[in-house]
């Protein structure tokens, strides 16, 4: 049935390769506004979590009333992402190492929010010494896109076994591609949702989620084989 033994890894950008946390505070401290800690974001409810908690929910949406004003946030947060926003620790070794394999296919789908989002990465991607043109599959999608389709083009694309590929993601909904697209879910849960969330009020396998950058980088190259 599939011809090749390649193997695919699909990756989500932001909460499990890029801290998008901390581009997120810095942009709304910039504009007057306090989005509050990781844990509280963490368990916002999606329409949150760009307007802060509910304790700093009335001055946020006062602030960001308006066209312009929410143009001017997303301006901010697009040059704070490809000016200083970074990968998570460890993220820029690991993706050099699944680049180099010559029978591994990596593939980016996100929903980035900023400006032009390919532009956007292939900045803050440059900053680290990774080119995004390495990529051997890249697709960006609106906030509301699910990322099933995506992901079952990246493997039809390269005919990749589904038992030979996975995807990686922060939230609930990668989790729910994943299994939708036919391949195994790693889920992180330092992005943007905490592990009590996505195992109590999604039912995610705690057996798929890693806690740290660390762990989850372990967890996927001992999956590949290539933990030495």
């Amino acid at each position: 049935m599939y011809a090749g033994s390649e193997r695919l890894v699909i990756f989500d950008a932001d909460g499990t390769l890029i801290d998008a946390f901390h581009a997120i505070e810095q942009t709304f401290l910039s504009h007057g506004m306090v989005i509050g800690d990781l844990e509280r974001f963490q368990k916002r409810r999606k329409l949150l979590k760009y307007l802060g908690g509910l304790r700093e929910f009335p001055n946020n949406l006062r602030r960001q009333f308006g066209k312009q004003r929410r143009k001017l946030l997303l301006a901010t947060l697009t040059e704070f992402y490809r000016s200083e926003a970074l990968l998570y620790p460890g993220i820029e070794s690991l993706l050099r190492r699944l680049l180099d394999c010559p029978d591994i296919r990596v593939a980016l789908v996100t929903r980035n929010v900023t400006i032009e989002p390919e532009t956007t990465l292939k900045h803050l991607f440059a900053r680290h010494d990774i080119d995004l043109g390495q990529f051997d599959y890249f697709a960006s999608l609106s906030l509301g896109e699910d990322k099933t389709g995506e992901m079952k083009r990246a493997r039809e694309l390269y005919a990749i076994n589904p038992a030979r590929a996975c995807a990686c993601g922060d939230e609930y909904g990668d989790y729910l591609a994943a299994i939708g697209a036919g391949v195994y879910p790693f889920i992180v849960a330092y992005g943007f949702e905490d592990r009590a969330r996505l195992t109590q009020s999604f039912g995610v396998p705690r057996e798929v989620i890693s806690s740290s950058p660390a762990e989850f980088s372990d967890r996927l190259l001992h999956a590949l084989g290539l933990l030495v």
